[in-house]
């Protein structure tokens, strides 16, 4: 065959006239070329048409999808990325078998003792395990295993594109690319101008839903039997959990060995700020769902649920927005009252039955916001009408208290963040109609988003970073004290970064990041000083500078001169807080 089509080739390429087709679609991408290209031109055109009509094997193990999840979750696994050429063929074959159990539905959720493929980092021999080993696997709680895992990626990776196109615009939360930050660049742009906010706290839906509720959320989009009957079973089938002992057992006392401080070359421990800093996530990004066997699922799950309440809510927007036309900006020469431009919410009176009303609303997973420009009654009625949708559609009893009406005066905590209002003169300048320039005064509130200091107490001292409220005072992160100072410092330094880009949107980020940053500063000098005992935190500063940057104890065997040539930059330094 390879030696008839040589031969064809070879004619083709002395006379191209000889291909009968004229009209085909295959004729005019081969004519575009000249008389010296023609034939490359055939060649390329056949590579292509032989190898898309090539029938690929789907019981091969090689031609299996290379958007497998396998990558992702072997990234979890082992902490590392394992490329697509990385993967045995052993592997890749037990990958076929859990596709195959797939689709004839002999794939179980939660399985202990029996997989089609196993983590790469589990050398568990199961068929040589004894009776009691076996019985703590099946009654004890164990993580989910390497397949259940395999399984939600892919279905997330089936779902996560169809929904994203579809979610509203008002959620942000447990979405590609929408965070925290997200939400409050939309709230300092869109709630300017609002006199009333209704905060609420849907949380309990994270908490979990009733199955043939999440079920018909899904058949509205989806269609596939498949699809829907693996996520019924993941959310029926029951998660087996440790029993609760009512007794307390009697703790054994072990034995005291004196830790030593980790050498430049020896492994560190887990990164310190990144856990510390997790323990700042404000209340409203605390809880995760996790729903039965769904895993990474159900966050995406939660949103399809709470998308119906986001729809909802923009049906009441469009149905509360009244524009007024009375609401003006400035006042014409004259006296007489002209229309404004509503577009400008800081400018435009909140008060008043006859002044424009409008409502704005965002959602960051079970907690709202709703921003109100209109009398408290609207508000009041709005909130009996989202307790009534609640109840029927998600069964859950909300109340007065559950979603409160707050005033601006108040300040709206939302995100760890408070939302304030300030009034401002601005010189506003248009052309009259006779094209005479005018400038006068106006008056308008802007909306002023600032960190809560006092919550940022409260959360250092949570970590047991500071004591006291009205004179906080720093105290040792004894976490670190078997750690170099070297290391200690860059793990803080890491933590007081991150800390700056969280507080990046704050109008006293310099007040609070300036607070972050004494606390951890003396919470560091406070821990060299138990360290190295030097009694008190104005010697370590005396000694290791006001960053704690210079080393408070030399090591062993070192020159006195350590001291000048770590001054001159001849050996390596300590990072010095930032």
């Amino acid at each position: 065959m390879h030696r008839g089509l040589t031969i064809f080739a070879h004619q083709v390429l002395r006379n191209p006239s000889i291909i009968p087709i004229r009209s085909t679609l295959f004729y005019s991408q081969f004519n575009r070329f000249t008389r010296r290209a023609n034939g490359f031109a055939l060649f390329r055109l056949l590579s292509f048409t032989l190898v898309h009509q090539r029938v690929l094997d789907p019981n091969d193990p090689a031609n299996l999808m290379k958007e497998d999840g396998v990558s992702k979750v072997c990234a979890d696994e082992i902490g590392s990325y394992m490329p697509r050429s990385s993967i045995t063929r052993s592997a890749l074959e037990d990958l076929l078998a859990l596709r195959n159990a797939v689709l004839d539905n002999r794939f179980k959720w939660g399985a202990r003792l029996e997989f089609f493929i196993k983590s790469p980092k589990d050398e568990t021999v199961y068929e040589s395990l004894s009776k009691r080993k076996i019985k703590a696997i099946l009654t004890t709680t164990q993580p989910a295993s390497f397949q259940d895992k395999l399984v939600q990626e892919v279905l997330f990776m089936i779902l996560e594109p169809i929904y994203e196109a579809r979610f509203s615009q008002k959620s942000f939360a447990f979405r590609p690319g929408r965070n925290a930050h997200t939400v409050l660049r939309v709230i300092r742009r869109s709630f300017a101008g609002y006199l009333w906010y209704i905060k609420g706290d849907l949380s309990a839906i994270l908490d979990g839903l009733k199955v043939g509720l999440v079920i018909s959320a899904l058949l509205r989009d989806v269609k596939d039997k498949k699809v829907i009957d693996l996520i019924k079973l993941a959310l029926v089938t029951p998660v087996i959990t440790s029993p609760v002992d009512g007794g307390e057992k009697k703790k054994k006392r072990r034995k005291y060995q004196k830790k030593k401080v980790l050498a430049e070359d020896e492994p560190k421990p887990d990164p310190y700020w990144l856990e510390t800093f997790f323990g700042f996530a404000p209340e409203e990004a605390e809880k995760l769902p996790s729903w039965g066997h769904c895993g990474i699922l159900s966050p995406l799950l939660a949103n399809i649920c709470l998308d119906e309440l986001d729809r909802w809510m923009e049906g009441k927007l469009k149905e509360f927005y009244r524009p007024s036309k009375s609401d003006v900006i400035w006042n014409s020469p004259e006296g007489e009252t002209e229309q404004g431009n509503t577009s400008w919410p800081e400018f435009v009176p909140t008060s008043g039955p006859d002044k424009t009303r409008k409502m704005d609303y965002v959602r960051y997973g079970g907690h709202i916001l709703i921003g109100i420009r209109g009398p408290r009654a609207d508000a009041a009625t709005l909130r009996k009408q989202l307790i009534e949708f609640c109840d029927q559609k998600y069964m859950i009893k909300l109340d007065n208290e559950s979603l409160p009406i707050e005033h601006i005066t108040k300040g709206i905590m939302f995100l760890d963040y408070v939302l304030c209002r300030r009034v401002v003169y601005p010189t506003l300048r248009y052309t009259a109609t006779g094209g005479k320039i005018i400038s006068e005064k106006g008056v308008g509130t802007l909306l002023s988003v600032t960190a809560s200091l006092k919550q940022c107490i409260k959360q250092f001292r949570k970590l047991n970073f500071l004591k006291g409220d009205r004179e906080p005072d720093p105290q040792p992160c004894f976490r670190m004290f078997h750690a170099t100072q070297a290391h200690t410092n860059a793990q803080l330094n890491k933590f007081l970064s991150t800390m700056v880009e969280w507080y990046r949107y704050a109008d006293n980020r310099k007040k609070v990041v300036n607070f972050c940053s004494y606390i951890i500063r003396g919470s560091l000098a406070k821990l060299y000083a138990a360290k190295y005992k030097l009694r008190s935190r104005a010697k370590v500063y005396k000694i290791g500078a006001q960053n704690l940057s210079r080393p408070l104890k030399e090591r062993k065997g070192q020159s006195p001169e350590y001291q000048n040539l770590l001054r001159m930059g001849l050996v390596e330094s300590i990072d010095g807080l930032q």
